[in-house]
Formats: structure tokens, sequence, C-alpha cells
């Protein structure tokens, strides 16, 4: 009877919504077609995949596809080491990239010169639309060591070269630099969007009681981002154990020094493809990384949540 019940309510809401329902259909199908059906494919990480046999044919390993990604000592492993880089680039990225979108959307509404404002906008969007194979072009050309922009600056003013392509400490603060530059200015578009809908009454009644611009930010401005904020650090935490592959392989490229430091579980994941056959091994790291960030999505949501369910994503 309860189902009954249950799925009379369904049609009854489904008639009357029926048309916005249609409206959505083509995006369920996507989703269905693009995201759920290929999780089937998960199980190759429990499996020895071979190509005669196919996804159901292969034999089954079970865990053995996990041990070699954690043998040896845990702190030594190749799970650790990738995992670890893959956390600390991302959390550098939420930490540093929030703050400058935050600021400069603060600072460009702020600003009364429409020209400068449109030029400015256009040229921080304009990175975000360069592809990283340029990117890494340009990097390459800054830093090398016989001809490089910058070894050439040194030479001309009488200082000794540098060879930044083998330095491996400064790599982090590289790649940190490039992807801010790539995502900040698209980012801050949306900052500016949100700032632009909070009610101007409220600034003009604390100007009125005689706020100065950095109390009207502080008091006004930041506590109405905070939906939006906490939204896009929603977002980013999903992210937290994803990297960008487009940017880390090119920039780092083959320079084997560098894995260490700046390999990530996707570039990890990458490299193992094009190296090995063993494609249930590749499988098994991937659906680690999924249930990383399925899992720390969900603490996330649920610590927002006790927080403030408002802001909550589910």
């Amino acid at each position: 009877m309860r189902i009954k019940r249950a799925l009379h309510a369904v049609y009854k809401d489904f008639r009357k919504n029926r048309v916005l329902v249609i409206m959505l259909l083509p995006a369920i199908v996507y989703f269905i077609v693009f995201a759920y059906l290929p999780m089937v494919g998960s199980i190759v990480a429990f499996k020895q995949y071979d190509y005669a046999g196919g996804i159901f044919g292969s034999k089954w390993v079970g865990w053995s596809n996990f041990t070699f990604f954690f043998s040896g000592d845990f702190f030594t492993s190749a799970a650790w080491k990738v995992t670890r880089n893959t956390v600390l680039y991302n959390t550098a990225f939420i930490v540093v990239n929030n703050l400058l979108q935050i600021s400069l959307a603060i600072f460009l509404t702020e600003i009364n010169r429409r020209v400068f404002k449109r030029v400015s906008q256009t040229l921080m969007l304009l990175p975000y639309f360069i592809s990283w194979v340029v990117v890494s072009a340009f990097i390459y050309n800054l830093f090398n060591y016989e001809n490089g922009v910058l070894n050439g600056l040194l030479k001309m003013v009488g200082l000794p070269p540098i060879d930044v392509l083998s330095t491996v400490a400064v790599w982090k603060y590289i790649i940190v630099f490039f992807a801010a530059w790539s995502a900040v200015g698209y980012w801050t578009i949306i900052y500016m969007a949100a700032i632009m809908s909070i009610d101007k009454g409220m600034y003009e009644a604390a100007e009125i009681d005689g706020a100065n611009i950095f109390q009207r930010i502080f008091h006004i401005t930041l506590p109405s981002l905070k939906p939006t904020i906490i939204i896009l650090l929603l977002i980013s935490i999903g992210g937290l154990f994803r990297g960008n592959l487009s940017m880390f392989y090119q920039i780092v490229g083959k320079n084997g020094l560098l894995y260490d430091s700046t390999d990530v579980i996707d570039t990890y994941v990458f490299r193992m493809l094009l190296t090995s056959p063993e494609f249930g091994r590749t499988a098994a790291v991937g659906l680690y990384q999924s249930v990383l960030c399925f899992a720390i999505l969900l603490i996330a949501n649920g610590l927002i949540r006790k927080y403030d369910k408002d802001y909550a994503l589910f």
C-alpha cells in the first residue's frame, strides 16, 4: 500500500512538473551515459585485463592490483608519494587561488573606472583559455639553461646562470604560480557576479553611518560572499585528490628529476598507461582516487551541514 501511494505521488509530481522534467531529460541522459554507465568498468581494478576476454571475461585477481601501489614501507610507497603531492598541491591551489580571487573581485568592484575594469577583466580571463602546451613552451623558453630568457638577463648583469629545470625545490612554487595565473581570472568573475548581487542599499546605509571602505568590505561584502565561498570551496575540496593532468604533465614533461616532488595521482596513472600493459593496475589507482574524492566530499559536506545546513550541497 505504501509503495502504491509513493508511486502515485511520483506520478502526480511528474504530471505537475512534466515540462521541467522533459527539459532536464537531456542532462539526465548525459550523466547516465557518460558518468554512471562507465562505473561498470571499475571491475577492471580487480581483474588481470586481457583483450581477448574483455572487461567481463578477464581473470579475476581480487586485490592484487592494489598491492603493488601500496608495496613496501608506507612512507616510501608510490601511494604515499603521489597522494601527498596531490593533496598538498590542491590545498595550495585552493588557499592561494581563493585569496587572490576574492581580493581581486573586491578590488575591481570598488574601482569606478569602467575602461580600466573591462581591460583588467579581459587580461585576467585570457590565461584561462591558453593551452597548457603553449604554457609549457613558454616555461621552457623562460627557464632554459642555455638560451632561456631568465639566464639571458642574468648574464647581461654579470650574474651566473641558474639551472631552474634541474632545481627541484623551486618547482612547487612555479606550479602554484602558473595554476593561479591560469585560473584566478575566471573564478574572479564569479565572485564579482556575487558581489554585484549584494543590495547596494546596505553600502549606502553604512556610508551614511560613517563606515570607510575597509569597514564596508569586512562587514558587508565578505559576510555576503560567505555562501558563494563555501559552495566553491566544497567543489574544490571534492577534487582534492585529483590533479590537473594537462597542467602537471605539460609543465613537468619527462623531467625525471621532478617526479618525486611533482607527480600527482593523475600523472602517475597516465605514465603507467604509457609504459605498462597492466590496465588492471591503472584502474586500481583510478578507483582508489575516486573513492578518496567521494569520501572527502562527504566529510566536508557533513562538516558544513553541522555548521549551517543551508550552505551544504546536500
